[in-house]
């Protein structure tokens, strides 16, 4: 029986306990986050500084009651590279700014309407394996990350990589379990830290790069820049809102389901997703990249059983000020992919868990026709591989699987209307 006490979102948190575990959210997120600018070519030092800034504003908007980190958002990868390709980074920026702006629309139109439709189009038997598969799809991402399997840019694994990711990997599960009063909440943080520790050893690490970032200018300004409008860039990027919408949700409904609470009512969709478009129209602002509830630190909360809000935004504090402290920021940026990967190994499982969970939380009955269609069939849209491409917007994966469901559900709904659902008299 885990004895570890749950530290809800409204708890104090104190001094001794929320610095580190403030620095454990971070790290969790900060791999993944910086990899968005880096594909765009620009600093990660204005990411950083927004990834703070929209973290703030969410837990400010949603009163405090939806723990979520705010990182980049990966889903606009395709279609802004087309753009900037084109016409370049500042129109990129332009259409970041649209599709908060369209998010921003569609909050104000769920809180007109309310939630009830999402219980009509995503019942527990497809909600539970799109959530699920928000964690599997990313598993290929994390090995790749941890450099353990071959990639086109780095063909051959690396004996000192796989041992980093193993001692990573391994003290964050085995520290989960055997971890006891104050190492038991910070097991990730101490996974990270014997990582680089091994890191350095094996040489993954090199002394220069740590030289280097000891010796980086103490202050260092984000490199802010305005948006650019071109209603072209505008069309190709727009498209997006629709993955980060079903994402969006997604990651609402497994926060919620971790910590007890449904977070689509108290504060409310409306707001969260309102929180979360108007940051990504702020970044676009100011030249940084889209923003999204981070999948990172909804494992961490699942791992570590904090879900205190205190938590989150000293993260976001700590990660505006290490946008402007050069050494900090730089040191950061030396934490190599196998610690990262191994840490997202396990942090990504835990959110397919949390899909599982849904299912046997509400006891969905596979004796039911429509419930073992539903579920088969999203699991196989999202990890077959296929894909819709409506211009220069890809569909697939999480996504996909995501409407595909949504209209099933919708169906079989008509039908029960219709009494044509051969299970009603079964059931009934």
């Amino acid at each position: 029986m885990d004895n570890r006490k749950i530290i809800q979102v409204e708890d104090k948190v104190p001094a001794k306990l929320l610095v580190p575990l403030s620095i454990q959210h971070m790290f969790a997120m900060f791999g993944a986050s910086v990899l968005v600018p880096f594909l765009f070519g620009i600093n990660p030092a204005i990411v950083l500084f927004m990834n703070g800034v929209g973290t703030l504003l969410f837990i400010a908007i949603t009163k405090g009651k939806a723990p979520a980190y705010l990182g980049s958002s990966f889903a606009f990868l395709a279609p802004a590279s087309i753009v900037i390709a084109k016409w370049g980074y500042s129109y990129a920026l332009g259409g970041f700014v649209a599709v908060g702006a369209v998010g921003c629309i569609l909050s104000v139109v769920i809180w007109k309407f309310g939630t009830k439709w999402i219980n009509v189009v995503l019942p527990p038997a497809a909600m539970g394996p799109v959530v699920a598969l928000i964690g599997l799809e990313l598993a290929g991402s994390a090995a790749s990350t941890g450099l353990v399997v071959p990639t086109a840019d780095v063909p051959e694994v690396q004996v000192a990589n796989v041992i980093v990711f193993c001692v990573t990997l391994g003290v964050a599960v085995f520290g989960n379990v055997l971890f006891r009063k104050f190492l038991s909440v910070i097991p990730i943080l101490i996974a990270i830290i014997c990582g680089y520790f091994t890191a350095w050893l094996t040489g993954v690490v090199t002394g220069e790069q740590l030289w280097a970032a000891v010796h980086a200018p103490l202050f260092s300004m984000p490199n802010f820049s305005a948006p650019k409008f071109n209603l072209e860039a505008v069309l190709i990027i727009l498209p997006v809102i629709l993955v980060i919408a079903s994402e969006h949700i997604g990651h609402q409904l497994v926060t919620g389901k971790i910590i007890g609470r449904d977070l689509l009512k108290d504060p409310g969709l409306h707001r969260s997703l309102f929180a979360d478009n108007f940051s990504t129209m702020l970044s676009g602002c100011i030249g940084s990249v889209p923003t999204t509830t981070y999948g990172e630190n909804i494992g961490v909360m699942a791992m570590t059983k904090v879900y205190s809000v205190r938590v989150i935004a000293g993260a976001a504090v700590l990660s505006i000020i290490c946008s402007f402290v050069g050494p900090l920021a730089a040191l950061i940026q030396t934490i190599p992919g196998p610690v990262i990967g191994g840490i997202s190994f396990l942090l990504y499982g835990m959110i397919g868990t949390s899909g599982i969970r849904i299912l046997v939380d509400n006891h969905v009955d596979y004796g039911r026709n429509r419930n073992l269609t539903l579920t088969s069939v999203v699991f196989v849209v999202g990890l077959s591989g296929i894909a819709l491409n409506f211009g220069n917007v890809e569909l697939k994966g999480m996504v996909l699987a995501c409407i595909v469901g949504m209209v099933l559900s919708l169906l079989f709904y008509v039908f029960d209307k219709l009494h044509w659902s051969n299970d009603l008299e079964e059931n009934g």
